[in-house]
């Protein structure tokens, strides 16, 4: 396929014939041949566009654990891609070659949102993920692909720092069946310092996603030493996720490692991670888990009514599943028949813990 630049929507011309970029709170204000922050919504002559429409920086089959998700269809496979660029500017960024490139020749896989549906079922995947960098940056690019992957029976997934206006934000999770969206602080003073973004914003994405669509949320917090993790902060944080989201959304406390500005910073403890799930637990969230160390206590989900294990995993592992499940929307404990939250269905054998890289031909 052809990969030239697409017309962007949500946009506006101001008095001073700059284009600003109605997508994201950046609100990017540009003159002719200006980039917004996240270098790929550009202004050519009079529009804004999406020059990565239809291009991707790889597309992978990943264990839909990897997301993470653990309670959006267990053991199944997602096919996975990225492009490049990001509406924010974390000094950790753990994927900082994919998210910070301004190299438009790391996108060498070019294909269309009709070829990733059908290579999606090709694979054996269920679900096709928008991730390695965020989506929000290329919403076009993935409203057209979920529209092509729910035609032919997929599903869609959004992995997201939730950074976007309230009139793109209700478009992109109507089509979104989940998404695991990054709450990375829990106070402005880290949002602005650290991802020089604003943290009331995402807090409104997780309230809209929550409480007023379909698609099916996951949270994941990176939990960085003497930034992010301390008790009070934590607190704080899934004393919110609890009253404002519910109980039965999960979370994922996750390991931070040495990268991209964050050299100096040592990786996350396991100890660390332990002490954040015991808070989330302690102030009422029944499904927490740790991410990024073997841990088969933090990856276990338990039943909310007997706490009976129903899925154990080390890593992305899954090394146990008993989840009775009726459809995709609905989970029960074998044991006692509690409800169990999340979207399930039919279990086939797991991928595992292996990524294993796909050529997509346009």
């Amino acid at each position: 396929m052809t990969t030239t630049s697409q017309p962007a929507r949500w946009w506006h011309r101001l008095d001073d014939s700059r284009l600003q970029c109605d997508l994201c709170p950046r609100d990017c204000r540009l003159h002719e041949g200006q980039r917004g922050l996240c270098f790929v919504r550009a202004r050519e002559g009079d529009q804004l566009v999406l020059t990565t429409f239809g291009r991707s920086s790889g597309f992978c089959v990943d264990p839909i654990e990897k997301k993470p998700l653990n309670h959006f269809h267990p053991g199944s496979s997602v096919f996975s891609f990225g492009t490049a660029g990001c509406n924010l500017a974390c000094k950790f960024c753990q994927n900082w070659d994919i998210s910070k490139s301004r190299e438009m020749d790391r996108l060498m896989d070019a294909a269309s949102p009709e070829r990733i549906a059908e290579v999606a079922l090709e694979t054996g995947c269920k679900s096709v993920a928008f991730t390695y960098n965020d989506p929000v940056i290329f919403a076009e690019y993935a409203l057209a692909t979920a529209d092509a992957c729910h035609a032919r029976g997929v599903q869609t997934v959004a992995v997201t720092a939730g950074y976007i206006h309230a009139e793109p934000r209700a478009e992109f999770f109507a089509k979104m069946d989940a998404a695991n969206i990054d709450l990375k602080g829990f106070t402005e003073a880290f949002y602005f310092q650290q991802t020089g973004a604003h943290l009331a914003p995402v807090l409104e994405t997780l309230e809209h996603v929550a409480r007023e669509s379909s698609c099916w949320l996951e949270l994941t917090t990176l939990l960085i030493p003497g930034l992010n993790d301390s008790a009070a902060e934590i607190d704080a944080m899934t004393r919110w996720i609890a009253d404002r989201l519910g109980t039965e959304v999960p979370l994922h406390f996750t390991a931070f490692h040495p990268d991209y500005k964050m050299t100096g910073v040592a990786a996350t403890p396991p100890a660390t991670l332990r002490r954040a799930r015991e808070i989330a637990l302690a102030n009422g969230l029944r499904y927490v888990y740790t991410g990024n160390v073997h841990d088969v206590a933090g990856g276990t989900t338990q039943c909310p009514g007997c706490a009976q294990p129903l899925i154990e995993r080390d890593w992305h592992q899954i090394l146990r599943y008993e989840i009775d499940a009726a459809s995709d929307e609905s989970g029960a404990c074998p044991h006692c028949g509690a409800h169990v939250a999340g979207r399930f269905g039919s279990f086939a054998p797991p991928l595992g813990r292996r990524r294993i890289p796909v050529r997509v031909s346009a």
